[in-house]
């Protein structure tokens, strides 16, 4: 006896959703009694005319890797912490979670060949990437 062959049950189709808004702010989560940590301008606006996007700010040679706004939070509220437990506390995330973040952060930089081993090292590449200013620090 042969198994008669079984229909396909149908699929839903998975819900379209809209591209992403541009980067413009970048605002971490807080408790509603906290005042923000950082604010994070959109890096084209501080690219001269003509750079494509994914170049740092003024070095057309320096390739700026695909990091997410949670990232970029996160990599900013750890470069204004004194260690990686207050910028946990600082986000409601626990301190493996940061250093998570941190690791594939510096793993990406890595892959673009702008290896990023120490905290300061971090600092310059959100600099020359313009996810902050100095006067900001």
């Amino acid at each position: 006896m042969t198994a008669a062959p079984m229909a396909a049950a149908p699929m839903a189709a998975a819900p379209m959703t809209a591209a992403p808004k541009p980067l413009t702010q970048v605002e971490p989560m807080i408790a509603p009694n906290q005042t923000p940590v950082v604010s994070l301008s959109s890096p084209a606006q501080h690219r001269p005319a003509g750079v494509p996007p994914f170049f740092a700010t003024g070095d057309p040679t320096l390739v700026r890797p695909a990091l997410s706004s949670r990232e970029v939070e996160v990599l900013l509220a750890w470069l204004a912490s004194e260690s990686k437990e207050d910028a946990a506390a600082r986000l409601f995330i626990s301190a493996s979670t940061v250093s998570t973040h941190i690791s594939r952060i510096r793993a990406k930089y890595g892959a673009v060949r702008r290896s990023a081993p120490t905290k300061a090292h971090l600092l310059a590449r959100a600099l020359q990437d313009g996810y902050t200013t100095l006067d900001v620090w």
